[in-house]
Order: C-alpha cells, then sequence, then structure tokens
C-alpha cells in the first residue's frame, strides 16, 4: 500500500534528515580526524628522536665516545627507522669549551659601530679556524670536559593524507638538540685565542 503524503506535510516530514546532517559532519569530521592522527605521528616520532638523542649523546660523552661515533648515530638512526622506514637523518656535534659559549658569536672590535661583524675588523679567533664565526664552537666532538652540542634532524614522509587537502609538503622535517658535557677523562685543551685583524 503507498502512502501518499499531502504537500503541506512535506516541509514537516523529517524522513532522512539524520543522513543530511551525516553528509554535512562527516567532511569535517575526517579531516579533523586525520589532522589528529598527523599531529600523533608527528608527536611520536618527535619523542622517539628526543629520547634516541639524549642517549646517543650520553655514550658520546664517554672516554670510549669518540671512537663509537659512527655506531652511536647509527644506533640513532635504526632506532628512528623503526618508527619512520624512510626516515632521512643528518648529525651534527659542535663542541665548546664550556656552557657559556654555546650559540656565541665571536667577539670583535665593531669599529664602525653598526653592531655586526665587517671585513677588516678585529676578532678573536676563538675556535681557530681563521675566520670570525658567528657561533664560536668547533665541528666534532671535541675532548676531555668540552660541552657539545648534539643536533639530529629528521625528515620523514607524511603517513595520512591530510598533507594534500592542506597544501602542506608531503615531507615533514623535525629535529632534536641537546647539550652534554664530556666526561673529563683526561685533560681539557685550554683555549688559544688569536687576535686576528683582516
Amino acid at each position: 500500500m503507498i502512502k501518499l503524503i499531502r504537500k503541506s506535510d512535506l516541509s514537516q516530514n523529517e524522513d532522512g534528515a539524520t543522513l543530511v546532517e551525516f553528509a554535512m559532519v562527516a567532511p569535517v569530521f575526517m579531516l579533523m580526524l586525520l589532522g589528529l592522527f598527523d599531529l600523533g605521528y608527528t608527536v611520536y616520532v618527535q619523542s622517539t628522536l628526543t629520547g634516541v638523542v639524549q642517549h646517543a649523546a650520553r655514550e658520546a660523552a664517554l672516554e670510549t665516545g669518540p671512537a663509537e661515533l659512527a655506531a652511536i648515530d647509527k644506533g640513532v638512526e635504526d632506532q628512528i627507522k623503526k618508527v619512520s622506514p624512510k626516515a632521512v637523518m643528518t648529525f651534527e656535534r659542535t663542541s665548546y669549551y664550556d656552557y657559556n659559549g654555546v650559540g656565541q658569536a665571536e667577539a670583535f672590535t665593531d669599529t664602525n659601530g653598526n653592531g655586526s661583524y665587517d671585513s677588516g675588523e678585529c676578532y678573536e679567533d676563538v675556535n681557530d679556524n681563521s675566520s670570525w664565526d658567528a657561533d664560536i664552537g668547533a665541528d666534532g666532538i671535541g675532548g676531555p670536559n668540552d660541552v657539545v652540542l648534539y643536533t639530529v634532524t629528521t625528515s620523514y614522509d607524511r603517513v595520512f593524507p591530510l598533507w594534500k587537502m592542506m597544501g602542506w609538503e608531503q615531507e615533514n622535517t623535525i629535529s632534536a638538540t641537546t647539550v652534554l658535557k664530556n666526561q673529563p677523562y683526561g685533560d681539557q685543551s685550554g683555549i688559544t685565542t688569536e687576535v686576528i685583524c683582516s
């Protein structure tokens, strides 16, 4: 038996309203869900990287550390690849005499008073490379009692397709940095600062 609906009843009819409401809400809900998944994965990779980098830095600070750097970095890479198999990593170590030097520029005489180093102004060559540097650190792990800034940068492809919808790059890059002092397994080399004017 067919039920006829009068014209006046159509405006009051609520059959199928849930389906229409779901059709309006579903895309927004799915976008939010993908966003949460993407954020969660990024946080997971970041926390894994941070923990592994801190452990690796402690290993490198030991007396045996300088001879084991390749194996230590390989260990970091292996752990991250368990979480993100196609991740690409870069490793950077910069050593300083003490914590006060981390991120500091080499002192210079600001002859023209413009607040920045210009060629020809005298500077203190702390890292002994015969050029003025905005960071006095030297490449590498340094020696006993030196402070080491260890940074690992990781690039990996996003797992969830949200990046396509949001206009982001597929590749996401994160990094983890830690600063540790090498153990005093020998005498620390002193700083020999030469003043260069060129």
